[in-house]
């Protein structure tokens, strides 16, 4: 049986809103499949303190269970042997990231930040924190890099104190953010390299399989018992894995399951068969639940304000998308009989005409038409050695450092001057990025 940890959630009934009564739909301590993080990331507690820890860059699937993991594995560590913060978002500052480390240490943020920086690993020290761990660390900008680099450098010369670094971030398929950054040739990044897994610096943590589904189904099966007298969850498990491997939830084609489609899926049916008074799930309810996530995924509903108790409609999907519905067919044994599943009674859905596509809004006044992502291979712009873009809307020139394994325009004013930029710089010729000027 795979490992499990506990999440705590809590589902309103329906029936109990319409009855006017404040109780909730006992879904407490689910057990949710243990992601394989623990597997992979340095400085769990049964390490010997002194131990250095290796760094890993891990990657998963957008739902995986990746934030669900780091807060459990500080809840086993205990204390601030395990430093988690989140990757600041829209600030590729270090100070930005350094203030995170301050609020998760419990150090109040005064004074000025070349004050601040220099005591940041004196605080870890102090805290005996073992390893840093950033989640979303796709969006890791060069500043942010430059910075973990200095404070685990400061820990070893100044504390004899070698840290653990683990940067967890979401990518799908073969991606790995930060790799193309990070297998640069230059000094820096040979040196930052060595702050990884010498043997397995980079990792993948895999979606889940049919057989590691059934046996999260089976353990479902007993917590939700006392609910469900009679219920059987695990005869299910092919109609539930192909469901969640269709192209909609597996654009990929990977073959394996996200463990919060799955969660998303079994608790809905769970919740409906519940207040439908069922001893089992209901086949019905399962089929609805996976239409929605697979079929229905990006319909939208229509609140009209016509009270609680009535019912709302939804866009219909189309006959191709209903053609691909699987339906539920339970896994039975040789010896016995075969059932054909009672049919799905389909409700009548009303046509929404289609919506004209919005008018692009104005852009402010004053502010330049161009921002957004800048398409210069990365590897062509660290090997130019010039880091000046020039803005192909106003002509300002700025400088620009990769973020999340990008290069990234802020929205900004037009210039007001008309003289010409003449040092080298990246500019747009025609519809490619080429190293222009003296």
């Amino acid at each position: 049986m795979p490992t499990l940890i506990v999440l705590s959630v809590s589902y309103r009934c329906a029936r109990c809103e319409r009855n006017g009564k404040h109780d909730t739909f006992p879904l407490q301590n689910i057990p949710i499949h243990r992601d394989r993080l623990r597997e992979t990331v340095p400085g769990h507690v049964a390490f010997r303190l002194a131990q250095p820890f290796p760094g890993r860059v891990i990657v998963a699937d957008p739902g995986a269970g990746k934030t669900t993991s780091i807060r459990d594995l500080q809840k086993r560590a205990g204390g601030r042997a395990i430093l988690a913060v989140v990757t600041p978002k829209n600030n590729d500052d270090e100070q930005a990231l350094g203030d995170q480390f301050l609020a998760a240490l419990g150090v109040p943020i005064r004074g000025h930040w070349s004050t601040r920086k220099p005591k940041i690993m004196g605080h870890m020290h102090q805290s005996g924190t073992e390893c840093l761990v950033v989640d979303d660390a796709h969006d890791l900008s060069m500043p942010h890099l430059m910075f973990l680099k200095e404070v685990t450098d400061q820990g070893r010369l100044q504390y004899d104190h070698p840290l653990g670094l683990c940067l967890v971030a979401a990518g799908r398929g073969n991606m790995i953010p930060l790799k193309e950054i990070l297998d640069q040739s230059e000094p820096t990044w040979l040196q930052w390299r060595r702050r990884l897994d010498p043997l397995r610096p980079f990792c993948r943590i895999a979606g889940h399989t049919s057989e590691e589904i059934r046996e999260v189904l089976a353990t479902l099966e007993t917590v939700f018992q006392p609910l469900l007298p009679q219920l059987n969850l695990r005869r299910w498990t092919g109609s539930i894995y192909d469901w969640l491997t269709q192209s909609a939830l597996d654009p990929t084609n990977s073959g394996r399951v996200t463990m919060d489609h799955l969660m998303k899926l079994v608790l809905a049916a769970l919740q409906w068969s519940y207040e439908a008074k069922a001893t089992d799930v209901q086949e019905k309810w399962l089929e609805q639940a996976a239409e929605l996530l697979v079929l229905r995924h990006d319909t939208f509903e229509i609140i009209d304000g016509k009270g609680p108790g009535a019912e709302t409609e939804q866009v219909p999907v189309t006959e191709k998308e209903a053609a691909s519905q699987i339906p539920a067919v339970p896994v039975s044994s040789p010896n016995e009989e075969q059932e054909l599943p009672p049919s799905v009674p389909t409700e009548q859905t009303m046509q929404t005409p289609s919506r004209k596509k919005e008018e692009a809004q104005p852009a402010a006044l004053g502010n330049c038409t161009f921002s957004g992502i800048v398409p210069i291979p990365l590897q062509r712009f660290l090997e130019s050695g010039v880091s000046l873009v020039e803005c192909p809307g106003c002509g300002r020139a700025w400088t620009l450092s990769p973020g999340g394994g990008v290069l990234r325009f802020k929205s900004h004013k037009k210039r007001k001057t008309n003289t010409p930029n003449t040092g080298r710089r990246w500019a747009r010729m025609a519809s490619d990025w080429s190293v222009v000027g003296s």
